[in-house]
């Protein structure tokens, strides 16, 4: 049997199952007649459900391999979406961006990023709407079929103005399943926060077993969020002509992330966790040589000086080609680590972040470890934010 065929029939079950889904969910406002419903048991399971795991983790394994890039990668989702079976199999074949470099499903936004090389993304901002859509991609392609990752919507209120993150973008209720957290600036626009939507995980592990609708994921309650990181512009009081200073305090990474090289156990690499709140025994068998003092600090990142360019007059950065039009958001991030820390060298030049223009409302944005799409996002559009404070 050829792939297609398996992608094909794999599509159907999940077509199925997904019109099961939504007629057991409906909602109506008139008393309909009682029926009997047939037992879950007896539903007539499809015959993919019940394939040899070997036999199902080679097919699962040379769909990973053939479909590496998006809109063909969708079938790596829709193997996850057969039972329950196949969604295990799924998620141990596939990756974290952190090893593979790809973004397969939605949990991946969340996750650091590869080591080696950046994931290369973009952004298009709508006037109109006050929205940014964030797509997969060196830069849009011609057919406009571009993978949508994150969309974020500008609402300005009397002191502040929030970014609302979102994986629809359509959809931007903090009620809905699709809310990802939020950008919030401060009233002169030159302080950031990012919050981050811990509602829909948090649930989801309090009760790994009851299978929950969408909305109650997301229940129409505060959203419990976290503070992920602190982004400040620094003030131009002199109104001195220059490109921007800013620095980005994450909260929840910690400097060794940056510093401690991943430690190899049992021929496996296991990396430096990116969160604080890890549990120290998992941290000290990781990271032995970094000091307790050290794994509680945050990673602060800066934005890379630039050069001054005699012959364009101009303030001058290396994107190795992703940025092609002068503009005062433009800007690449590195570690600011302090000389007394015994960190590689390259650390201190190595671009975590970068961000820039390509056209009209259209940015580039390269990301990698130890930051995620979601927090790379947040740092990039807190630049579209009115700034009169800063600029010279």
């Amino acid at each position: 049997m050829s792939l297609k065929s398996i992608l094909r029939d794999l599509k159907e079950v999940r077509d199925g199952l997904g019109g099961i889904s939504k007629r057991s969910w409906s909602k109506s406002s008139h008393i309909a007649p009682d029926q009997t419903t047939t037992p879950l048991e007896n539903i007539p399971q499809s015959p993919w459900a019940s394939l040899p795991p070997e036999l199902l983790h080679d097919i699962i394994r040379r769909v990973e391999e053939s479909e590496t890039s998006w809109p063909a990668r969708a079938a790596v989702v829709s193997c996850a979406s057969v039972c329950k079976s196949w969604r295990g199999i799924t998620m141990e074949i596939v990756k974290i961006p952190e090893q593979c470099g790809k973004l397969t499903f939605p949990i991946s936004l969340k996750q650091p990023g590869p080591r080696d090389s950046p994931i290369q993304c973009f952004i298009k901002r709508n006037r109109a709407t006050a929205t940014y859509i964030l797509y997969y991609g060196l830069m849009p392609s011609e057919t406009e079929n571009d993978k949508l990752l994150l969309a974020a919507r500008r609402i300005r209120r009397a002191t502040c103005t929030d970014f609302i993150i979102s994986l629809s973008g359509k959809n931007f209720s903090r009620s809905s399943s699709t809310y990802v957290g939020k950008l919030r600036s401060g009233f002169l626009g030159t302080k950031f926060t990012i919050y981050d939507n811990q509602t829909a995980s948090s649930t989801t592990q309090a009760q790994p077993n009851r299978r929950l609708h969408p909305k109650q994921a997301a229940p129409k309650l505060p959203a419990n969020s976290s503070t992920v990181g602190n982004i400040t512009y620094e003030l131009n009081v002199l109104r001195t002509r220059g490109p921007r200073r800013m620095h980005c305090a994450m909260d929840s990474i910690p400097l060794s992330s940056v510093i401690a090289e991943p430690s190899v156990v049992q021929g496996i690499e296991v990396s430096s966790s990116p969160s604080p709140k890890e549990k120290s025994s998992a941290t000290d068998r990781e990271i032995p040589d970094i000091s307790p003092s050290l794994r509680d600090q945050p990673l602060v990142l800066k934005n890379k000086s630039p050069r001054w360019h005699e012959q364009l007059q101009c303030w001058c950065l290396n994107f190795k080609g992703r940025v092609t039009v002068a503009s005062v958001k433009n800007f690449q991030l590195v570690a600011d680590i302090d000389t007394s820390l015994e960190a590689p060298p390259e650390e201190h030049e190595r671009v975590i972040l970068q961000f820039g223009k390509i056209g009209k409302d259209i940015f580039t944005m390269d990301y990698r470890y130890p930051l995620s799409a979601f927090q790379a996002f947040a740092i990039c559009i807190s630049s579209f934010d009115t700034k009169p404070a800063c600029e010279g």
